[in-house]
């Protein structure tokens, strides 16, 4: 089975839609989190979502939409956003992300927005925050988002060392006999300097799996965020993958 492994689209549907038209074949999708916060199309992107055979967790911007965190949690931009995401999401697709679990094991793959301590908030950006994650649950392979940073993790020596790895763009990444923590980074907001989105191919029968890269038509989001009245710090980031 080839699994469709993608997070923080951000209520971008322009780039959730050239993930979906250029990936490899696959056979159903994981998202973990955050599909709405940030842009302008957030009912459209859950919408699309669901037209594939979906497993999704909440993210930290669902979790905020959904009145379940107090919004000046979030900067000042973020939160104008998702104060706009309250007001423009319709009462399905609410019940919808209401739905969603914090975290999920499915296929012995943990699916979590942010981390195995705190699914919904915790930022996994250095091996001393992953060294604490591997060491308070007992997975193989986890699946996070929320930094936006496509990133591997891995514990080696029976926990005695922990190293992040960088992406390799050409040649998948074996899973098999590791204990990994795998970031596919961002489909609408990626924040490592690369504009284009981001997001994974899971394969289950060869136990690999593999960043991708797409382009997508910024000025078309960026646009929707014009017509929209959403802050010019979040429209004019897109570009800069910053």
């Amino acid at each position: 089975m080839r699994i469709l492994v993608l997070t923080d689209v951000h209520g971008n549907l322009a780039a959730l839609q050239s993930v979906l038209a250029t990936a490899p074949a696959f056979d159903r999708i994981w998202c973990l989190g955050d599909l709405v916060g940030y842009g302008p199309n957030p009912n459209e992107v859950i919408e699309r979502l669901q037209e594939f055979s979906l497993v999704s967790v909440l993210g930290n911007h669902d979790w905020g939409v959904l009145g379940r965190s107090d919004p000046y949690i979030f900067n000042a931009d973020a939160r104008y956003a998702l104060l706009w995401t309250q007001t423009e999401l319709n009462s399905e697709n609410r019940r919808f992300l209401a739905s969603l679990p914090a975290g999920i094991e499915v296929d012995g793959y943990v699916l979590v927005h942010a981390s195995l301590r705190e699914p919904i908030w915790e930022y996994l950006l250095d091996v001393d925050a992953a060294r604490k994650n591997f060491a308070f649950h007992n997975f193989s392979v986890a699946f996070v988002g929320h930094t936006h940073i496509p990133l591997v993790f891995e514990s080696v020596e029976n926990g005695r060392e922990v190293r992040g790895l960088l992406p390799d763009w050409h040649e998948p990444l074996q899973l098999d006999g590791r204990r990994l923590l795998v970031n596919p980074g961002s489909v609408g907001q990626p924040r490592d300097g690369d504009p284009r989105a981001a997001y994974g191919i899971l394969d289950t029968e060869a136990r690999t799996f593999s960043f991708h890269r797409v382009a997508y038509a910024v000025e078309i989001t960026q646009e929707r965020m014009r017509v929209r009245g959403l802050p010019e710090r979040l429209i004019d980031r897109l570009e800069v993958g910053r």
